[in-house]
């Protein structure tokens, strides 16, 4: 009987040393707690019975035990992987600091600490709990529980002391895997941050447009952390408002476009933009409070992080990315993101100081085009030549208003000049350093004529290949020119209108408004108080471009200047021909001073130069052909200088018309008989009248003349 239960005893030891045997077996294969633990629970159960079990670690800094890994089979939600519980208000912390096994026979009439009675709840009616001590130092306990009363003995205990000790090792070699492992992942951490940013830096060097930045960086971005779209935002400190300056993909809504402006206010960009702080938001849907929040859950954005742009210490903007998840960004993917916004910052300095040298470059190159054609154009004469009264009146004019800013309008008719006179009071003004750009509104097309007054930028319609600079932007600082005024399309209209009383405009595809200094001076062959009435020219245009007009004299109501005018224009024609004409007769200067010139002093230019390619001699010859009002001119006493067959011949009435608009009608239907009623073109009757083809027709119309009823007239 007694060697039956020495053996008994000796075959339950071997069993003991088998299991913990097989413990340091599991110990050394299992390196995470779940499995460890898992491997512990299956290999005691050979020798005891194991309901409930659970691994605890001890924090000295914090005076906790906390749950390192639990038995799958626990039912209350109290006790679970990650619990922690005050040292010195449990039994566990009476194991760790005494470094002694403690059994609990019945937790009912035994139990000492508050946490007991939740180890009831679960159903444990006894428990045995061993420290974990490595050199010496308890770092944990290893904690079984029983459903039965009494169910563990000191001979368990000294058991589990015994697995406690392996325990503890593998826990120790666990800690150190685990650091080892965190290190390594905070190493690859690193090093993917750095991979990361270098490949920021090579697309910021190798995109230097808006357009393809940010895809760039988003690219690289989207391989560390996930995201729906990123925006790149810019602060105008002017308007006090944030700006979109680049998206990258995300929403394809009108609201969110590159270009678009939203106040300070509206935004978060505002909060970190001031605090120059990251802010990760878990959750938008319920933590939006600024207006533009609404239109980012609206597209479906559940989460984001957003980061300030700094340059030299100063906020410029931030950077922003989103997630259609919640709760998707942390700390670290905000570090990130900072120093990506810290590189895209310097990126976007460089981009603008790069895009202003750029526009400079191109402005300084196009004001040099303008000042070319300024310099190659042949203007209808240099200087102003003359001194009769409605001559003089006009400089006196010119003399009183140059010197200001005031806007002004030049009526005359085509070929008075207009153009020389809003040349002198430019030249008069303290705008004279600055380039005079004229726009002559009737030979731009209507489709052509807001890009060429106001600019385009890249891609703002088909053919927009690059950004166009339009002349009021050239003209900043200077004088704009409209010639033809009243031939300006309607739309286009208002945007002048703007200009004038803000002294701003946008170019067209684009709402970015451009300020502009520039000095508007307009000129009109045609009644804009007839136009106003018709519905072609808005009266609000009309008077804000009324403000200082000027009528320009046409030639016949200054003859006493047409000789002077005529040896001008000879010698300086005689000058490019290389000819040495010196003189013309008086007959002939009796002839031009008594004609209608209704194309004006560019009607005798033309003829002036037509006379001299065609003389021979010294003295200007002018014969009959090459002057269409030779007929019509009389001579100083009166008489008329052709017979009535000559005058019927020519299509001209048979007796002297009596009243001047008689005598430019028939005037007008004698070149166009000459012509066969061709009004353009280079033998037309515009040509040779030295008129605009437009303004021919209006004539015409004003005339009565119909373009086949020449023969007639």
């Amino acid at each position: 009987m007694h060697h039956s239960h020495e053996s008994a005893k000796v075959s339950a030891s071997a069993e003991r040393y088998r299991t913990l045997l097989e413990i340091n077996n599991a110990i050394i294969t299992n390196l995470t707690q779940d499995t460890l633990l898992h491997a512990i629970c299956k290999a005691l159960e050979q020798v005891m019975p194991v309901y409930r079990a659970s691994i605890t670690l001890y924090d000295p800094d914090k005076e906790k035990l906390r749950i390192l890994a639990i038995s799958p089979d626990w039912t209350t939600d109290y006790f679970r992987a990650g619990f922690e519980m005050d040292v010195n208000q449990s039994h566990t912390g009476w194991v760790v600091k005494q470094q002694r096994p403690l059994i609990r026979r019945d937790i009912e009439t035994e139990g000492e600490y508050p946490i007991e009675p939740r180890l009831l709840e679960e159903g444990i009616r006894s428990f045995c709990v061993v420290p974990l001590i490595l050199e010496g130092i308890g770092i944990g306990t290893l904690n079984i529980g029983s459903d039965v009363k009494g169910r563990y003995t000191e001979a368990d205990a000294e058991f589990l002391l015994q697995v406690g000790n392996q325990v503890a090792l593998a826990v120790g070699n666990m800690k150190s895997y685990q650091q080892i492992a965190t290190l390594n992942i905070k190493v690859e951490r690193n090093a993917e941050r750095y991979r990361t940013l270098l490949g920021i830096n090579n697309a910021i060097i190798s995109h230097l447009t808006r357009e393809t930045l940010l895809d760039s960086v988003s690219d690289i971005l989207r391989r560390i952390m996930p995201m729906f779209g990123a925006v790149i935002t810019l602060y105008n400190a002017e308007t006090e408002s944030f700006r979109y300056f680049a998206l990258a993909s995300g929403p394809a809504l009108d609201y969110f476009r590159v270009g678009r402006e939203f106040s300070r206010h509206d935004t978060i960009a505002g909060w970190v933009f001031d605090n120059q702080r990251f802010v990760i938001r878990r959750d938008l849907e319920k933590e939006q409070k600024y207006p533009n929040d609404v239109h980012l859950v609206a597209t479906g954005i559940r989460s984001d992080c957003i980061v300030p742009m700094i340059v030299g210490g100063e906020s410029i903007g931030t950077l922003g990315v989103g997630s259609l998840k919640t709760d998707q960004y942390c700390e670290a993917d905000a570090e990130i993101l900072q120093d990506v916004a810290n590189q895209v910052a310097l990126a976007i300095t460089n981009m603008n100081a790069y895009e202003e040298i750029a526009e400079l470059k191109a402005r300084l190159e196009n004001e040099n085009v303008y000042l070319q054609e300024e310099i190659r154009t042949d203007h209808n004469f240099e200087e102003i030549t003359g001194n009769s009264p409605a001559l003089l009146d006009v400089l006196r004019k010119v003399e009183q208003v140059a010197p200001t800013d005031s806007t002004v309008l030049i009526y005359g008719e085509t070929g008075t000049g207009k153009e020389l006179i809003a040349r002198a009071i430019h030249d008069r003004s303290a705008r004279k350093k600055r380039p005079l750009l004229k726009v002559n509104c009737s030979a731009i097309s209507a489709g052509l004529v807001e890009s060429e007054l106001f600019g385009h930028v890249k891609g703002a319609f088909t053919g927009a290949l690059e950004r166009h600079i339009g002349r009021f932007e050239l003209a900043d600082g200077g004088t704009i020119f409209l010639d033809e005024i009243g031939e300006l399309p309607l739309a286009t209209q208002v945007k002048l209108l703007r200009v004038l009383q803000e002294r701003e405009f946008e170019p067209v595809g684009s709402n970015r408004p451009v300020k502009v200094d520039v000095r508007v001076i307009a000129a009109t062959n045609r009644n804009l108080q007839e136009s106003i009435r018709t519905g072609e020219f808005r009266s609000d245009l009309f008077y804000r471009l009324n403000v200082f007009p000027i009528d320009v004299p046409p030639l016949r109501e200054r003859r006493s200047d047409v000789s002077q005018l005529a040896m001008f224009f000879l010698a300086r024609f005689s000058k490019k021909l290389g000819k040495n004409i010196q003189s013309i007769p008086r007959e002939m200067l009796d002839r031009l001073e008594n004609y209608s010139w209704p194309g004006n002093v560019r009607e005798l230019q033309n003829i002036i130069e037509r006379a001299a390619i065609l003389s021979r001699s010294s003295v200007l010859e002018l014969e009959r052909d090459l002057f269409p009002g030779f007929a019509e001119a009389v001579a100083p006493g009166g008489q008329n200088t052709s017979t009535e067959t000559e005058l019927s011949s020519r299509g001209a009435p048979a007796s002297a018309p009596s009243t001047l608009e008689e005598l430019e009608r028939a005037h007008i239907a004698a070149v166009l008989n000459q012509t066969a009623g061709v009004v353009e073109g280079p033998r037309g009757a515009a040509k040779i009248l030295g008129l605009h083809p437009n303004t021919l027709r209006h004539r015409m119309q004003k005339l009565g003349l119909k373009r086949g009823a020449h023969h007639a007239s």
